[in-house]
């Protein structure tokens, strides 16, 4: 169970995305992006070591999904993937990364879709975000996942069985999207608009090739 603390970072994660987002392939909005926190959720490390958050942010009226990993110590072989490095008012130096690069990350969103983990809210510690929903069809457990690879709105990966589905990780998020008629599984959830509204969208699917 990770343990949220109420205090201070320097600089916010929102601060720090300002400076990344706009160098992704999958973000189109302008080179200083006003970005507002509007939703997400948070998955368990079974360690307790990784800090595992999947955030949305809007700039105007887009949505990004942007999963985040936080560790204490850099990860070996991932410094493509650092986003920046923030001081926390307790845990210190806390390194982000894109966590679509994590192995932490990957290996608990699989578990989110077969139904062996459970969201969790963004901001309160051993609380479930019932915004979340999640699907599988499949008999078994998930395969791995492969390299991560980044398209114009989404990043893929193939499952490292090569069974023919590949997971689609939707990095600008459509309002009312919902999973496609083939998804063998998916994620879905919820964040704010700038109108102030409530909305929700598919954020995952595991697809065919």
């Amino acid at each position: 169970m990770a343990l949220i603390h109420h205090t201070t970072l320097k600089p916010t994660k929102v601060e720090l995305l300002a400076g990344w987002l706009p160098t992704r392939p999958w973000y189109h909005g302008p080179a200083a992006p006003e970005l507002v926190k509007a939703g997400g959720f948070r998955l368990d490390d079974p360690e307790g070591e990784v800090g595992i958050e999947f955030m949305v942010v809007t700039e105007g009226t887009d949505a990004y999904l942007v999963p985040l990993t936080y560790r204490a110590a850099p990860l070996d072989g991932a410094e493509h993937a650092l986003v920046g490095t923030m001081e926390h008012g307790v845990l210190g130096t806390r390194w982000a990364y894109d966590g679509c690069h994590d192995p932490v990350l990957t290996a608990e969103l699989g578990a989110l879709i077969e139904g062996r983990a459970a969201a969790q809210a963004q901001s309160l510690t051993d609380t479930p975000d019932r915004e979340v929903a999640r699907g599988y069809t499949g008999a078994g457990p998930l395969p791995g996942l492969g390299a991560p690879v980044d398209t114009d709105e989404s990043t893929e990966f193939a499952l490292s069985d090569d069974g023919g589905l590949h997971l689609r990780l939707r990095r600008v998020l459509t309002p009312g999207s919902l999973p496609p008629a083939d998804a063998a599984g998916h994620v879905t959830g919820a964040w704010q608009q700038p109108d102030g509204t409530r909305t929700r969208a598919l954020f995952a699917a595991l697809q065919p090739r």
